[in-house]
């Protein structure tokens, strides 16, 4: 994402604003496990969409930031309470949450979580307030809903690419998409293009790429010819002593079978798919650019 040095500048503002709004004292034990996970880092993408959308719909991006908030919030909620499911030892290279302190803290400082990311949208006129909470509680919603899908799919063999699909897209595109839009609700502009951005959003932000190992595998059964697919099932049930020769052997069969391919065309038809929703927007052709450069940038991390 480096062309993207106007980024960097909503990420200090952002941060720098982060900062001052949660600083959170008593109980320590609720509120020091919050901080933790908020300054563990990461891109922060989803809440610089939300300014930078502001700013391209014609509001004013620091309005937009207790929204950006709000959603950098529920992201890092979500994440402290899947690394609890996961069981999950380190989160972005540091101990996760509930290693450091305990499970019980885990699950309460995420609901403070929760609760406080709602609360940074009070701030805001109720017609305004109404829109971003009721986007809000869907999406999350939704998260949670991809989360039971992902869960159920550990244990089931027969999952379909469009299960799959509705499942990447409900625990990761949404939020993208939320807070694509909520930029634009912010501006005011119009409900038929914070309809069309939240769309877009949904296209460019489903990490097929973070999960196309899985997405391979699904393509490559579906493909592969039944020795071969009885075969890639059986590789992936075993845990060879020599990771690289089970690696090496599923290579092959995604690259024969031809799921390699038709990953890249998935992706192409993502991007064209966002492309197109673009083209609908009624912004200068300028800020339109920078959308497809940034969706382009974010659909083209390689297969």
């Amino acid at each position: 994402m480096g062309d993207f040095k106007f980024m960097d500048q909503y990420k200090v503002k952002f941060l720098d604003h982060l900062k001052t709004r949660t600083e959170y004292t008593e109980p320590k034990n609720l509120y020091e496990p919050i901080r933790y996970i908020l300054d563990l880092g990461g891109k922060r993408l989803r809440p610089i969409l939300t300014l930078m959308t502001a700013e391209l719909f014609g509001g004013d991006p620091d309005e937009a930031m207790d929204a950006a908030l709000a959603i950098e919030m529920f992201h890092n909620f979500s994440l402290v309470h899947d690394d609890i499911m996961d069981d999950a030892p380190l989160r972005r290279g540091r101990t996760t949450v509930h290693e450091k302190w305990d499970l019980n803290t885990g699950i309460l400082s995420g609901d403070a979580m929760l609760i406080l990311a709602y609360q940074f949208f009070e701030g805001y006129p109720p017609e305004t307030f109404k829109k971003l909470t009721s986007l809000f509680s869907k999406t999350a919603i939704e998260v949670c809903e991809g989360q039971q899908y992902d869960v159920d799919f550990e244990t089931r063999d027969d999952v379909t690419i469009p299960e799959y699909l509705k499942m990447i897209e409900y625990k990761t595109s949404v939020l993208v998409a939320a807070a694509m839009k909520m930029g634009a609700i912010i501006a005011n502009a119009s409900d038929k293009d914070a309809e069309i951005i939240y769309d877009f959003g949904k296209q460019v932000g489903g990490d097929i790429m973070e999960n196309k190992k899985t997405f391979l595998y699904l393509k490559a059964l579906q493909a592969a010819p039944k020795q071969r697919r009885e075969g890639l099932m059986h590789l992936y049930s075993i845990k060879p002593e020599n990771p690289s020769t089970k690696v090496e052997a599923v290579k092959a069969i995604f690259m024969e079978s031809g799921a390699v391919d038709l990953t890249k065309e998935e992706i192409k038809s993502h991007t064209q798919k966002a492309f197109d929703v673009l083209g609908q927007l009624t912004i200068a052709e300028a800020n339109k650019q920078v959308l497809r450069k940034f969706g382009e940038a974010l659909m083209e991390r390689t297969v």
